[in-house]
Protein backbone atom coordinates (compact mmCIF):
# COMPACT_ATOMS: atom_id res chain seq x y z
CA UNK A 1 0.00 0.00 0.00
CA UNK A 2 1.55 3.35 -1.01
CA UNK A 3 1.83 6.25 1.39
CA UNK A 4 1.06 9.88 0.62
CA UNK A 5 1.58 13.35 1.99
CA UNK A 6 -0.27 16.53 1.03
CA UNK A 7 1.38 19.95 0.81
CA UNK A 8 -0.83 23.02 0.45
CA UNK A 9 0.97 26.07 -0.88
CA UNK A 10 -0.05 29.65 -0.16
CA UNK A 11 0.93 32.42 2.21
CA UNK A 12 -2.74 33.34 2.50
CA UNK A 13 -3.34 30.00 4.27
CA UNK A 14 -0.50 30.60 6.73
CA UNK A 15 -1.89 34.07 7.48
CA UNK A 16 -5.34 32.64 8.19
CA UNK A 17 -6.96 34.58 5.35
CA UNK A 18 -8.44 31.42 3.83
CA UNK A 19 -9.13 27.96 5.23
CA UNK A 20 -7.46 24.94 3.64
CA UNK A 21 -10.26 22.61 2.54
CA UNK A 22 -8.17 20.87 -0.13
CA UNK A 23 -6.26 18.70 2.33
CA UNK A 24 -9.45 17.33 3.91
CA UNK A 25 -10.95 16.52 0.51
CA UNK A 26 -7.81 14.80 -0.77
CA UNK A 27 -7.29 12.87 2.48
CA UNK A 28 -10.83 11.46 2.35
CA UNK A 29 -10.57 10.44 -1.29
CA UNK A 30 -7.10 8.93 -0.88
CA UNK A 31 -8.46 6.93 2.05
CA UNK A 32 -11.12 5.51 -0.26
CA UNK A 33 -8.36 4.48 -2.70
CA UNK A 34 -6.50 2.56 0.03
CA UNK A 35 -3.67 5.08 0.20
CA UNK A 36 -2.27 5.90 3.65
CA UNK A 37 -1.98 9.65 4.25
CA UNK A 38 0.69 10.15 6.90
CA UNK A 39 1.05 13.94 6.98
CA UNK A 40 -0.29 17.21 5.65
CA UNK A 41 1.68 20.46 5.62
CA UNK A 42 1.30 24.08 4.55
CA UNK A 43 4.08 26.28 3.23
CA UNK A 44 4.04 29.88 2.02
CA UNK A 45 4.79 31.21 -1.45
CA UNK A 46 8.57 30.88 -1.18
CA UNK A 47 10.45 28.87 -3.80
CA UNK A 48 13.30 27.76 -1.55
CA UNK A 49 11.03 26.65 1.32
CA UNK A 50 8.68 24.77 -1.01
CA UNK A 51 11.63 22.96 -2.61
CA UNK A 52 13.02 22.12 0.83
CA UNK A 53 9.78 20.55 2.10
CA UNK A 54 9.40 18.58 -1.15
CA UNK A 55 12.92 17.14 -0.80
CA UNK A 56 12.24 16.20 2.82
CA UNK A 57 8.92 14.58 1.95
CA UNK A 58 10.38 12.59 -0.94
CA UNK A 59 12.64 10.78 1.52
CA UNK A 60 9.75 9.23 3.44
CA UNK A 61 6.69 8.86 1.20
CA UNK A 62 5.64 7.44 -2.18
CA UNK A 63 3.16 10.12 -3.31
CA UNK A 64 3.30 13.87 -2.83
CA UNK A 65 0.32 15.99 -3.81
CA UNK A 66 0.69 19.76 -3.84
CA UNK A 67 -2.13 22.25 -4.29
CA UNK A 68 -1.74 25.92 -5.09
CA UNK A 69 0.92 28.18 -6.53
CA UNK A 70 0.24 27.39 -10.20
CA UNK A 71 -1.23 30.75 -11.19
CA UNK A 72 0.30 33.32 -13.54
CA UNK A 73 1.71 35.80 -11.01
CA UNK A 74 5.14 36.18 -9.49
CA UNK A 75 3.90 34.81 -6.16
CA UNK A 76 2.88 31.48 -7.76
CA UNK A 77 6.20 29.64 -7.38
CA UNK A 78 5.22 25.96 -7.37
CA UNK A 79 6.57 25.16 -10.86
CA UNK A 80 9.99 26.65 -10.09
CA UNK A 81 10.08 25.09 -6.62
CA UNK A 82 9.34 21.58 -7.90
CA UNK A 83 12.01 21.97 -10.59
CA UNK A 84 14.48 23.09 -7.92
CA UNK A 85 13.60 20.14 -5.68
CA UNK A 86 14.19 17.64 -8.50
CA UNK A 87 17.29 19.40 -9.83
CA UNK A 88 15.89 20.30 -13.26
CA UNK A 89 14.93 23.44 -15.19
CA UNK A 90 11.44 24.51 -16.14
CA UNK A 91 10.64 24.11 -19.85
CA UNK A 92 8.14 25.84 -22.09
CA UNK A 93 5.50 23.64 -23.73
CA UNK A 94 3.76 25.31 -26.70
CA UNK A 95 0.83 22.89 -26.40
CA UNK A 96 0.07 24.19 -22.91
CA UNK A 97 0.17 27.78 -24.14
CA UNK A 98 -2.29 26.84 -26.89
CA UNK A 99 -4.63 25.35 -24.29
CA UNK A 100 -4.47 28.54 -22.22
CA UNK A 101 -5.17 30.67 -25.32
CA UNK A 102 -8.12 28.49 -26.32
CA UNK A 103 -9.69 28.74 -22.89
CA UNK A 104 -9.26 32.50 -22.68
CA UNK A 105 -10.75 32.96 -26.16
CA UNK A 106 -13.86 31.10 -25.02
CA UNK A 107 -14.45 33.97 -22.61
CA UNK A 108 -13.64 36.57 -25.26
CA UNK A 109 -10.38 37.51 -23.55
CA UNK A 110 -6.77 37.77 -24.68
CA UNK A 111 -4.25 36.12 -22.34
CA UNK A 112 -1.72 38.45 -20.77
CA UNK A 113 1.98 37.85 -21.20
CA UNK A 114 2.45 36.77 -17.59
CA UNK A 115 -0.01 33.92 -18.16
CA UNK A 116 2.65 32.39 -20.38
CA UNK A 117 4.38 31.36 -17.15
CA UNK A 118 1.71 28.70 -16.77
CA UNK A 119 2.97 26.97 -19.92
CA UNK A 120 6.26 26.19 -18.16
CA UNK A 121 6.61 22.99 -16.13
CA UNK A 122 9.61 21.08 -14.72
CA UNK A 123 11.64 19.28 -17.39
CA UNK A 124 10.48 15.69 -17.79
CA UNK A 125 7.16 16.30 -16.05
CA UNK A 126 3.91 14.95 -17.48
CA UNK A 127 1.49 17.81 -18.24
CA UNK A 128 -2.16 17.57 -17.18
CA UNK A 129 -4.62 19.61 -19.22
CA UNK A 130 -6.97 21.73 -17.13
CA UNK A 131 -10.32 22.13 -18.94
CA UNK A 132 -11.88 24.03 -16.03
CA UNK A 133 -9.16 26.63 -15.46
CA UNK A 134 -6.06 28.21 -16.94
CA UNK A 135 -3.45 26.61 -14.66
CA UNK A 136 -2.18 23.31 -16.11
CA UNK A 137 -1.20 20.67 -13.57
CA UNK A 138 1.68 18.22 -13.89
CA UNK A 139 3.20 14.99 -12.59
CA UNK A 140 6.87 14.33 -11.84
CA UNK A 141 7.90 10.69 -11.54
CA UNK A 142 11.01 9.47 -9.75
CA UNK A 143 11.30 5.70 -9.68
CA UNK A 144 8.43 4.33 -7.60
CA UNK A 145 7.63 7.79 -6.29
CA UNK A 146 5.71 10.67 -7.82
CA UNK A 147 4.70 14.25 -7.20
CA UNK A 148 1.45 15.67 -8.52
CA UNK A 149 0.93 19.45 -8.53
CA UNK A 150 -2.70 20.60 -8.70
CA UNK A 151 -4.27 24.08 -8.71
CA UNK A 152 -5.33 25.55 -5.39
CA UNK A 153 -8.83 26.64 -6.47
CA UNK A 154 -10.97 23.92 -4.82
CA UNK A 155 -13.33 23.25 -7.77
CA UNK A 156 -10.44 23.03 -10.25
CA UNK A 157 -8.47 20.84 -7.87
CA UNK A 158 -11.40 18.48 -7.29
CA UNK A 159 -12.14 18.15 -11.01
CA UNK A 160 -8.51 17.29 -11.86
CA UNK A 161 -8.24 14.97 -8.87
CA UNK A 162 -11.32 12.98 -9.89
CA UNK A 163 -10.59 12.89 -13.62
CA UNK A 164 -6.79 12.75 -13.74
CA UNK A 165 -5.10 12.20 -10.37
CA UNK A 166 -7.07 9.28 -8.96
CA UNK A 167 -7.18 7.28 -12.23
CA UNK A 168 -3.42 7.84 -12.56
CA UNK A 169 -2.76 6.58 -9.03
CA UNK A 170 -4.94 3.51 -9.58
CA UNK A 171 -2.94 2.61 -12.70
CA UNK A 172 0.52 3.42 -11.35
CA UNK A 173 0.14 1.67 -7.98
CA UNK A 174 -2.42 -0.96 -9.05
CA UNK A 175 -4.75 0.17 -6.29
CA UNK A 176 -7.52 -2.32 -5.68
CA UNK A 177 -8.37 -2.10 -2.00
CA UNK A 178 -10.19 0.52 0.00
CA UNK A 179 -10.12 2.24 3.35
CA UNK A 180 -13.61 2.92 4.67
CA UNK A 181 -14.72 4.80 7.75
CA UNK A 182 -17.93 5.01 9.75
CA UNK A 183 -18.48 7.57 12.47
CA UNK A 184 -20.83 6.92 15.38
CA UNK A 185 -22.04 10.02 17.25
CA UNK A 186 -22.59 9.99 21.01
CA UNK A 187 -23.98 12.48 23.53
CA UNK A 188 -24.45 12.56 27.27
CA UNK A 189 -21.23 10.73 28.15
CA UNK A 190 -17.77 12.27 28.41
CA UNK A 191 -14.82 11.24 26.29
CA UNK A 192 -12.89 9.78 29.24
CA UNK A 193 -15.87 7.66 30.33
CA UNK A 194 -16.38 6.35 26.81
CA UNK A 195 -12.67 5.55 26.66
CA UNK A 196 -13.02 3.41 29.79
CA UNK A 197 -15.95 1.55 28.22
CA UNK A 198 -14.33 0.81 24.85
CA UNK A 199 -10.59 1.12 25.50
CA UNK A 200 -9.91 -2.47 24.38
CA UNK A 201 -11.44 -1.72 20.97
CA UNK A 202 -9.12 1.26 20.55
CA UNK A 203 -6.15 -1.12 20.46
CA UNK A 204 -7.44 -3.00 17.39
CA UNK A 205 -5.29 -2.84 14.24
CA UNK A 206 -8.02 -3.41 11.64
CA UNK A 207 -10.54 -1.91 12.02
CA UNK A 208 -9.08 0.90 14.08
CA UNK A 209 -11.20 2.83 16.58
CA UNK A 210 -10.60 6.42 17.66
CA UNK A 211 -12.38 9.19 19.58
CA UNK A 212 -12.91 12.90 18.90
CA UNK A 213 -14.76 15.22 21.30
CA UNK A 214 -16.87 18.25 20.28
CA UNK A 215 -18.81 20.37 22.83
CA UNK A 216 -20.86 17.66 24.52
CA UNK A 217 -20.72 15.27 21.57
CA UNK A 218 -18.10 12.56 21.14
CA UNK A 219 -17.49 10.87 17.79
CA UNK A 220 -16.25 7.30 17.52
CA UNK A 221 -14.56 6.63 14.18
CA UNK A 222 -14.23 3.04 12.93
CA UNK A 223 -11.81 2.70 10.01
CA UNK A 224 -11.30 -0.56 8.09
CA UNK A 225 -8.85 -1.54 5.34
CA UNK A 226 -10.03 -4.26 2.97
CA UNK A 227 -9.92 -5.45 -0.62
CA UNK A 228 -13.52 -4.40 -1.24
CA UNK A 229 -16.19 -2.16 0.25
CA UNK A 230 -18.21 -5.23 1.18
CA UNK A 231 -15.33 -6.68 3.18
CA UNK A 232 -14.73 -3.30 4.83
CA UNK A 233 -18.42 -3.05 5.76
CA UNK A 234 -18.24 -6.49 7.36
CA UNK A 235 -15.23 -5.52 9.45
CA UNK A 236 -16.88 -2.27 10.53
CA UNK A 237 -20.25 -3.80 11.36
CA UNK A 238 -18.75 -6.27 13.85
CA UNK A 239 -17.12 -3.47 15.83
CA UNK A 240 -20.17 -1.22 15.49
CA UNK A 241 -22.43 -3.89 16.95
CA UNK A 242 -20.12 -4.23 19.95
CA UNK A 243 -20.07 -0.47 20.46
CA UNK A 244 -23.85 -0.24 20.32
CA UNK A 245 -24.21 -3.07 22.82
CA UNK A 246 -21.87 -1.36 25.28
CA UNK A 247 -23.02 2.24 24.89
CA UNK A 248 -26.72 1.81 24.14
CA UNK A 249 -28.64 5.04 23.61
CA UNK A 250 -25.54 7.13 24.27
CA UNK A 251 -25.09 6.59 20.52
CA UNK A 252 -27.61 8.80 18.76
CA UNK A 253 -26.59 8.53 15.11
CA UNK A 254 -23.94 7.83 12.50
CA UNK A 255 -22.07 9.60 9.69
CA UNK A 256 -24.15 12.55 8.42
CA UNK A 257 -26.82 12.37 11.14
CA UNK A 258 -26.91 15.27 13.59
CA UNK A 259 -28.62 15.69 16.94
CA UNK A 260 -31.15 18.07 15.40
CA UNK A 261 -31.96 15.69 12.54
CA UNK A 262 -32.41 12.80 14.99
CA UNK A 263 -34.72 14.92 17.15
CA UNK A 264 -36.74 15.96 14.11
CA UNK A 265 -37.10 12.33 13.03
CA UNK A 266 -38.40 11.45 16.50
CA UNK A 267 -40.90 14.32 16.37
CA UNK A 268 -42.08 13.11 12.96
CA UNK A 269 -42.38 9.57 14.27
CA UNK A 270 -44.48 10.72 17.22
CA UNK A 271 -46.50 13.32 15.32
CA UNK A 272 -45.38 16.13 17.62
CA UNK A 273 -44.41 19.74 16.98
CA UNK A 274 -41.80 21.83 18.79
CA UNK A 275 -41.13 25.41 19.82
CA UNK A 276 -38.22 26.79 21.83
CA UNK A 277 -37.26 29.55 24.23
CA UNK A 278 -33.52 30.13 24.51
CA UNK A 279 -31.74 32.68 26.61
CA UNK A 280 -28.21 34.04 26.15
CA UNK A 281 -27.33 31.54 23.42
CA UNK A 282 -27.30 33.78 20.37
CA UNK A 283 -30.06 31.64 18.87
CA UNK A 284 -27.88 28.56 18.34
CA UNK A 285 -30.65 26.04 19.07
CA UNK A 286 -33.21 27.84 16.89
CA UNK A 287 -30.73 28.17 14.03
CA UNK A 288 -29.92 24.47 13.99
CA UNK A 289 -33.56 23.34 14.14
CA UNK A 290 -34.67 25.91 11.53
CA UNK A 291 -31.93 24.75 9.13
CA UNK A 292 -33.81 21.45 8.67
CA UNK A 293 -36.81 23.31 7.17
CA UNK A 294 -39.30 20.91 8.79
CA UNK A 295 -42.83 22.17 9.44
CA UNK A 296 -42.87 20.51 12.86
CA UNK A 297 -40.50 23.14 14.20
CA UNK A 298 -42.64 26.21 14.88
CA UNK A 299 -39.85 28.62 15.76
CA UNK A 300 -39.64 30.32 19.11
CA UNK A 301 -38.08 33.10 21.13
CA UNK A 302 -34.41 34.06 21.33
CA UNK A 303 -33.83 36.28 24.39
CA UNK A 304 -30.83 37.94 25.98
CA UNK A 305 -32.51 37.61 29.38
CA UNK A 306 -35.81 36.54 30.90
CA UNK A 307 -38.32 39.19 31.91
CA UNK A 308 -37.97 40.24 35.53
CA UNK A 309 -39.49 37.69 37.88
CA UNK A 310 -40.09 35.05 35.18
CA UNK A 311 -38.41 31.65 35.29
CA UNK A 312 -37.53 29.53 32.26
CA UNK A 313 -40.37 27.04 32.77
CA UNK A 314 -42.92 29.86 32.76
CA UNK A 315 -41.46 31.31 29.54
CA UNK A 316 -41.54 27.90 27.87
CA UNK A 317 -45.13 27.27 28.96
CA UNK A 318 -46.23 30.64 27.60
CA UNK A 319 -44.42 30.01 24.30
CA UNK A 320 -46.01 26.57 23.97
CA UNK A 321 -49.49 28.06 24.32
CA UNK A 322 -48.78 30.92 21.91
CA UNK A 323 -47.29 28.68 19.19
CA UNK A 324 -49.73 25.80 19.57
CA UNK A 325 -46.81 23.34 19.55
CA UNK A 326 -47.24 20.08 21.43
CA UNK A 327 -43.80 20.52 23.03
CA UNK A 328 -41.71 23.49 24.13
CA UNK A 329 -38.10 23.25 25.22
CA UNK A 330 -36.40 26.01 27.16
CA UNK A 331 -32.65 26.56 27.31
CA UNK A 332 -30.62 29.14 29.17
CA UNK A 333 -26.86 29.07 29.54
CA UNK A 334 -24.59 30.59 32.12
CA UNK A 335 -21.10 31.24 30.76
CA UNK A 336 -18.52 31.44 33.53
CA UNK A 337 -14.77 30.87 33.59
CA UNK A 338 -15.07 28.87 36.80
CA UNK A 339 -17.69 26.54 35.32
CA UNK A 340 -20.58 27.05 32.95
CA UNK A 341 -24.01 25.43 33.08
CA UNK A 342 -27.24 25.02 31.17
CA UNK A 343 -30.75 25.04 32.56
CA UNK A 344 -33.24 22.98 30.56
CA UNK A 345 -36.99 22.66 30.73
CA UNK A 346 -39.45 20.64 28.66
CA UNK A 347 -43.13 21.49 28.60
CA UNK A 348 -46.02 19.55 27.10
CA UNK A 349 -49.77 19.93 27.47
CA UNK A 350 -49.79 17.70 30.56
CA UNK A 351 -46.30 17.73 32.04
CA UNK A 352 -43.22 19.75 32.82
CA UNK A 353 -39.67 18.64 33.64
CA UNK A 354 -36.41 20.45 34.28
CA UNK A 355 -32.73 19.61 34.36
CA UNK A 356 -29.43 21.40 34.98
CA UNK A 357 -26.19 20.32 33.31
CA UNK A 358 -22.67 21.49 34.10
CA UNK A 359 -20.00 22.31 31.55
CA UNK A 360 -16.26 22.59 32.13
CA UNK A 361 -15.12 23.84 28.73
CA UNK A 362 -14.34 27.31 27.43
CA UNK A 363 -17.15 29.81 28.10
CA UNK A 364 -17.17 30.91 24.44
CA UNK A 365 -18.31 27.42 23.45
CA UNK A 366 -21.13 27.20 25.97
CA UNK A 367 -23.92 28.12 23.50
CA UNK A 368 -22.95 25.32 21.13
CA UNK A 369 -22.60 22.89 24.03
CA UNK A 370 -25.93 24.05 25.49
CA UNK A 371 -27.74 23.42 22.20
CA UNK A 372 -26.27 19.92 22.10
CA UNK A 373 -27.30 19.32 25.72
CA UNK A 374 -30.87 20.45 24.99
CA UNK A 375 -31.19 18.33 21.86
CA UNK A 376 -29.72 15.28 23.58
CA UNK A 377 -32.10 15.63 26.52
CA UNK A 378 -35.08 16.09 24.20
CA UNK A 379 -34.25 13.06 22.05
CA UNK A 380 -33.92 10.92 25.20
CA UNK A 381 -37.28 12.17 26.48
CA UNK A 382 -38.91 11.39 23.15
CA UNK A 383 -37.37 7.92 23.02
CA UNK A 384 -38.45 7.19 26.60
CA UNK A 385 -42.10 7.86 25.68
CA UNK A 386 -42.05 6.04 22.35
Amino acid sequence: MPSAEIITIGTEILLGEIVDTNSAYLARRLRDLNVDVFRTATVGDNTARIAEIIRETLQRTDIIITTGGLGPTVDDPTREAVALAFGVETVYLPALWEQINERMQRFGRIPTENQKRQAYIPAGALPIKNPVGTAPAFIVEQGHKCLISLPGVPREMEYLAENELFPYLRRRYQLTGTIKARVLHTAGMGESVIDEQIGDLETLSNPTVGLAAHYGVVDIRITAKAESETQADTLISGVENTLRQRLGNVIYGADEETLESVVMSALTRDGQSLTVVEVDTGGELTRRLASLKNGLFLGGQVLTSLPSGQVLAEAATAQQKISGASLAIGLTVNAATAGSSAELTLVSANSQSTQTRGYGGHPKNVANWGANAALDWLRRQLDAHE
